[in-house]
């Protein structure tokens, strides 16, 4: 009933009179609107649109938690780098949208469970999806909309997504043994490289070329991505990947076990067809796309080799110079 409300501010009072300067109309104007929202309840500022960052943040997190499940062998790892796999922003063990999600299974990515919402319109995309899951008995499950939309923290998925297998890892100093088990060997160690196409591009020169395994870090580095997978073309199932939590230190192990260290630097003095024991025990030390080899990875190597490239241009991809690098090594042998 009116005027019996309890709530603070919804009854009309007297007031003493106009306030000075205003006409008591900012008095008036408040009158009956109750307690002023908190911050984070009001769309236009800046404490609610940090809340709303925090929380896609969280549910990121959930997801990514939920999407790791699954037995990996010791001193492996998910992939650490965030990038996306498909619209929307959720975490590299996904892939969602029609097309991304055609791709991955065309380009033979491995797949650890697919999704389809219920009553998902069939437009010519998906029906290319079921003819090629059911071509190569991929199963998909069916799922309402709203259980895509939580295990996917909310992207836009288009009513279908992949789930990808966390990714062994081999550990550095498995690698390490297995190379020594092997005549002259040759393995790339990446130093801070970013792009997972890069590391897809390099994993796949490195097979093409007779190395006998790539070595990455943990932190600050591209991983197992399906953009790594698909750019790989299969390699990465063909070639044992170490992944590090120091790679300097792992750099270290291979150098006491009798390994050239020759790392790839856009101002090194050797040029890489005139590298010394390129044809023994070798690890080619690749740097990051921007910034190249760090300081402490410089002095690790034996060697700083180059590629002798047009003076119109700066320098190579970091995927490219790697490819160029290791047919080098390989012919010399």
């Amino acid at each position: 009933m009116a005027g019996n409300s309890q709530r603070k501010g919804a009854v009309r009072r007297k007031g003493k009179g106009n306030t000075a300067g205003s006409g008591g109309r900012v008095r008036r104007g408040l009158e009956g609107k109750g307690p002023t929202p908190k911050a984070e309840d009001r769309v236009y500022h800046k404490a609610h649109k940090a809340a709303v960052r925090g929380g896609a943040h969280k549910s990121k997190n959930a997801a990514a938690r939920r999407g790791s499940a699954g037995g990996s062998r010791t001193g492996s790892r998910p992939g650490g780098d965030r990038s996306r796999t498909g619209a929307g922003n959720v975490g590299p063990e996904w892939v969602v949208g029609r097309n991304p999600v055609l791709e991955a299974m065309q380009a033979g990515i491995p797949i650890h469970t697919a999704y389809v919402a219920e009553g998902a319109e069939r437009d010519e995309r998906l029906r290319e999806i079921l003819k090629f899951a059911a071509e190569s008995g991929i199963v998909l499950l069916e799922i309402t909309r709203a259980e895509l939309d939580r295990m996917t923290a909310g992207a836009v998925h288009q009513g279908v997504a992949l789930q990808l297998p966390s990714f062994n890892y081999l550990h550095p100093n498995d690698l390490l043994n297995d190379a020594l088990g092997t005549d002259n060997p040759i393995v790339v160690a990446l130093d801070h490289v970013n792009d997972p196409r890069n590391l897809g591009a390099i994993v796949r020169s490195a097979a093409a070329f007779g190395a006998m395994g790539v070595l990455i870090p943990e932190r600050r580095s591209a991983g197992m991505t399906a953009a790594a997978w698909k750019t790989s073309a299969g390699a990465a199932a063909r070639i044992p990947i170490a992944r590090a939590a120091n790679l300097n230190r792992a750099l270290a192990s291979f150098a006491d076990a009798g390994f050239t260290l020759a790392g790839l630097d856009a101002e090194g003095e050797t040029d890489i067809a005139s590298l010394p024991g390129a044809s023994g025990p070798l690890v080619l030390v690749v740097g990051s796309e921007g910034t190249g080899l760090t300081r402490l990875a410089r002095e690790a190597c034996d060697h700083l080799v180059s590629i002798p490239i047009a003076a119109e241009v700066e320098s190579l991809n970091a995927g490219v110079a790697a490819g160029i690098a290791l047919y080098e090594i390989s012919r010399q042998r």
